[in-house]
């Protein structure tokens, strides 16, 4: 039974060998995320954070879809005709999950895209920081056909990912897309058929789970953080970020990794990881 069990409503969690399973849970709105969702995956994420038993975080759906996106009825037709104040708390809450917490997460992230991600759903897929999809998963910005611009930070996200012409062409026509088209154009990392979805999800975790996590923090945060600034500053902040992940890093894994390489000549580190559980 997983220690997480009846916590959330809206959102499983299960901790196994090293991964925390994170499920959005409302398959009979095809996870569409609501309020109440929002609130409970900004918890998730702060309680896993502490958890030493979650050494890596994998994102997926419950039933047929990874998450179809905002949910409308909830999100616009109950606020329709309230004060702006309503609305604003409502961006809040998906921005600080989905951006402030999940896009520069303390601890490697992985979303397990199952089928159904539309819309709002583009921005927790590329907070994340890799992606699998099954080759039969849907994707799509249907936006467009409602009459609405995609809101949140979905365009950027896309931005980001596919480059300016592709993802032009996907926020203006609508159209939809497979979780192998969109491994093909960078949305993802890979696709894969379903029935090996989880099987390659836990091999990834894996090796990600056997990296030094203090240098692992460091060198996705810093790559994230780094595109958004001048190369002078990225020089400076890099640097800094390796000197704080060299002074952080209690099992001394540069030291361990020049040693292995150079003196004991026991590893050939383009090729292989240092051991960690050595002196």
């Amino acid at each position: 039974m997983s220690k997480y069990e009846g916590k959330w409503t809206t959102v499983l969690v299960d901790v196994v060998d090293g991964i925390a399973w994170v499920t959005f849970n409302r398959p009979e709105k095809r996870n569409a995320m609501n309020p109440t969702l929002n609130r409970e995956m900004a918890d998730v994420l702060l309680t896993l954070e502490l958890d030493r038993d979650a050494k890596v975080l994998v994102l997926t759906g419950a039933g047929t879809a990874w998450t179809a996106g905002m949910d409308l009825k909830e999100y616009f037709r109950e606020t329709d005709g309230k004060d702006e104040i309503y609305e604003e708390a409502a961006r809040r809450q998906c921005s600080l999950w989905q951006w402030k917490l999940l896009r520069m997460y303390t601890k490697p992230t992985i979303a397990m895209v199952n089928g159904w991600c539309f819309g709002g759903g583009f921005s927790p897929l590329v907070a994340c920081d890799l992606a699998i999809a099954s080759e039969t998963a849907i994707f799509g910005l249907s936006e467009i056909n409602w009459g609405i611009p995609p809101g949140n930070l979905v365009s950027k996200a896309l931005g980001d990912c596919v480059g300016h012409r592709k993802s032009l062409e996907l926020i203006m026509t609508g159209d939809t897309f497979t979780g192998a088209q969109a491994a093909e154009w960078g949305l993802v990392n890979k696709a894969v058929p379903l029935e090996k979805l989880r099987e390659e999800t836990i091999a990834l975790a894996a090796k990600l789970i056997d990296k030094n996590p203090v240098t692992l923090r460091a060198a996705k945060n810093g790559f994230k953080m780094c595109r958004e600034l001048t190369w002078d500053q990225n020089e400076e902040y890099l640097y800094a970020k390796t000197d704080q992940s060299r002074q952080r890093d209690k099992e001394g894994g540069r030291e361990k990794g020049m040693k292995q390489f150079l003196d004991d000549k026991t590893i050939k580190p383009g090729l292989q990881s240092y051991k960690r559980d050595a002196e």
